[in-house]
């Protein structure tokens, strides 16, 4: 008993020693005035905060509110078919939800938030996983796996009703086709005049195909043999990308233009959307998956060891809304704008689809939706570090657009000069010779920065390559992990448009029909085509409409999945915690819809859409008129999320105060409860 009580106490200690670590780290943040605050407190603040959330809060919603049952047979044991349905180790799923869950969001996100200052963002970053995302990803895999694995399309039209169900899946294809489009946007702004980052990235495909001819067909089941061969041909790629890029011959080969680019990449998602899994999917994503949690684990080794300093202000005078990376105040648009590092709509697909049909036990719904969550949270705090040691002038001149900076290093600096701070075209240019570039003025988008800060951390801790290589190889690192959701998200729009227009031509429906697969990720693929062409012209880089549009679609969708866990919630009994879904939706609800809002109907045609429509009428430009429907198109489609939201929390505010007045029995869809046969092996 002693002895208990002893390693009680013990324990006791260290949770205390994390929790006082993570309270000093936020306060060397935020008391710092004026003085250089070392990245590495930021780092500390973050993963203290994380475990100790993980610890004990994922531990009280997995105990009291969810009662997770390890005696319940999971859908995966039940309705085990070795296709679908498929029991998988509770590591092995992990990384997989990882790989599924995490794109462009926590790379991007952060970058574009920096022109606040770090410490909103970081702020955000840490509570907004803690207390929303980490939560609704938990909540919905819960959810899910309680229902046989239901999608949240299904199980709002179930838990809600079949209204708020069917504006749910309309609205959840049309801000698929939104996220596409913004990632691939990330993706042409970050390869575009760059020889060596597309040979490098070109490269990925061949060398998917050979390891998923490797594990199909050549030598099955010899995984660590394809990963070996992957993993040389992948540093091979990364090599000879400088060999490329020096050749006046090859190098005009792989020197493309966006509007280029953006032709290539559609057709590579309508190809990674019909060929099947094994040839191009699955291995992408598991060549992937190393190098993701790979790589962050070495950069936040790395920034332990170096402890850069953060030269961006915790605070920028861009609170006020004046911002030239994008328009709009710190609220609400720090928090669409950070959409995937804190809270994500997008995961409840993935909670609600793959992730609960190879759920082994239930219990394993902690560590992979609360933690997985977590992870990714851990990505956006490293892309903010990446960000914040950027020197400030520097930061503006990549990710400011030509229309705004005058597109010389000349009229870059003066217009930074304005804002307060200090570039030089010297400076810009030695910085692009160094990184293998030939430019880096206007790389908008975020990649590009995250690159740079990137290979100032690596380079300054493995000395010996050079920042060329690792600013090439962070270039190879974020376009595989958005390339990773463009093709995944691609088939994953492909079922849903396929299980909408079954209800008006059955044979759409049909998933193994091959004309229905064209067919459906045909017009998939022309959906975020037609907006990335769109953002790859604008001459204001595109980024600066898309990005806002597209946190709002995903802020809006994790509203939506809110909903229908909070709706569970109070029909299993558990009104009394359904605080824990309500919160994080009431804050999301009033951020986004604002946000949505402002873009909409704000005068300033900076940010406003319409009135940037209005500010084009009767312009000469050319483009104008193509610029003009595009802004009424954003509108529109903003408007049409925020009334679908308004409507499902409108349904699901009625379900609740029907069931919780007694008015409605909480009729509740879960499966029936089958005792396990895995329970014994636990």
């Amino acid at each position: 008993m002693l002895a208990l009580n002893m390693r009680a106490i013990m324990g006791g200690l260290v949770w205390v020693a994390v929790a006082l670590l993570g309270t000093a780290g936020f306060g060397a943040l935020a008391l710092a005035r004026g003085e250089t605050v070392s990245a590495a407190w930021l780092l500390v603040a973050g993963v203290s905060t994380y475990v100790v959330a993980y610890r004990f809060y994922s531990r009280f919603l997995a105990v009291r509110v969810f009662a997770l049952d390890d005696r319940r047979a999971t859908p995966a044991e039940r309705l085990s078919n070795g296709r679908d349905f498929v029991p998988t180790a509770k590591w092995v799923l992990y990384g997989h939800h990882f790989a599924a869950i995490s794109g462009a969001g926590p790379l991007i996100g952060p970058i574009l938030a920096a022109q606040f200052g770090f410490l909103p963002g970081t702020l955000w970053l840490v509570a907004g996983v803690i207390l929303g995302g980490a939560v609704q990803d938990f909540t919905i895999l819960f959810c899910s796996l309680r229902r046989d694995g239901k999608s949240l399309g299904q199980m709002a039209k179930e838990e809600v009703n079949p209204v708020a169900g069917l504006a749910a899946m309309t609205a959840i294809l049309a801000i698929m086709i939104i996220l596409l489009a913004v990632l691939a946007l990330v993706v042409v702004n970050a390869l575009r005049e760059s020889p060596w980052g597309l040979f490098t990235i070109a490269c990925t495909v061949p060398i998917a195909l050979l390891m998923g001819w490797w594990m199909k067909q050549l030598r099955p089941g010899r995984v660590l043999e394809a990963s070996a061969i992957g993993g040389a041909l992948l540093v091979g790629a990364l090599l000879a990308g400088q060999w490329v890029s020096t050749d006046p011959t090859w190098s005009r080969w792989f020197t493309w233009t966006g509007t280029e680019l953006s032709w290539a990449l559609i057709g590579y998602g309508f190809l990674a959307s019909v060929l099947p899994v094994w040839m191009l999917l699955c291995p992408r994503d598991y060549l992937s998956t190393f190098l993701k949690i790979g790589t962050v684990l070495v950069l936040g080794s790395a920034i332990l060891i170096l402890l850069p300093p953060l030269k961006m202000p915790a605070l920028t005078q861009f609170v006020d809304g004046t911002g030239p990376v994008f328009a709009g105040k710190l609220f609400p648009f720090a928090f669409i704008t950070i959409a995937c590092g804190a809270i994500s709509g997008f995961h409840s697909l993935v909670a609600s689809g793959t992730t609960p049909k190879m759920l082994t036990k239930e219990s394993d719904a902690r560590l992979i939706g609360y933690g997985g969550m977590l992870t990714e949270s851990f990505v956006g705090l490293m892309a903010m570090i990446a960000a914040a040691t950027l020197e400030p002038g520097v930061y503006f001149a990549m990710n400011v657009s030509a229309g705004t900076l005058g597109g010389t290093p000349e009229s870059a600096a003066r217009a930074i000069a304005t804002w307060g701070f200090t570039v030089t075209p010297e400076q810009m240019q030695a910085l692009a010779r160094e990184m293998g570039e030939a430019t880096l003025l206007s790389r908008t988008g975020g990649a590009p920065s995250l690159a740079v800060g990137m290979a100032a951390i690596l380079g300054g801790v493995f000395t010996g390559p050079g920042l060329a290589l690792w600013y090439h190889f962070a270039i190879m690192f974020e376009a595989l992990f958005i390339l990773t959701t463009v093709d995944t998200g691609t088939r994953v729009g492909r079922f849903m448009l396929q299980e909408l227009g079954s209800h008006l031509w059955k044979p759409l429906g049909r998933t193994s029909w091959y004309p229905s697969i064209a067919i459906s990720s045909a017009l998939v693929v022309a959906g975020w085509g037609y907006f990335l062409y769109q953002g790859v012209v604008d001459p204001l880089g595109g980024i600066n409409s898309l990005w806002p549009l597209f946190g709002i679609s995903n802020q809006l969708l994790a509203a939506v999945a809110l909903c229908v866990g909070s709706t569970i919630l109070i029909k299993m009994g558990q009104a009394r915690y359904a605080w824990v879904t309500l919160l994080p939706l009431a804050w999301l609800a009033t951020a986004t819809l604002t946000a949505g809002w402002q873009k909409v109907f704000a005068s300033d045609p900076r940010l406003g859409f319409l009135a940037h429509a209005r500010s084009l009428a009767g312009s000469t430009d050319p483009s104008a008129a193509r610029l003009i429907f595009n802004d009424r198109l954003d509108a529109a489609l903003a408007l049409f999320f925020m009334a679908v939201v308004v409507v499902v929390i409108a349904a699901s505010a009625r379900e609740w105060w029907l069931v919780v007045s007694k008015r409605k029995a909480p009729l509740v869809n879960e499966a029936a409860f089958v005792e396990s046969a895995l329970v014994a092996g636990n």
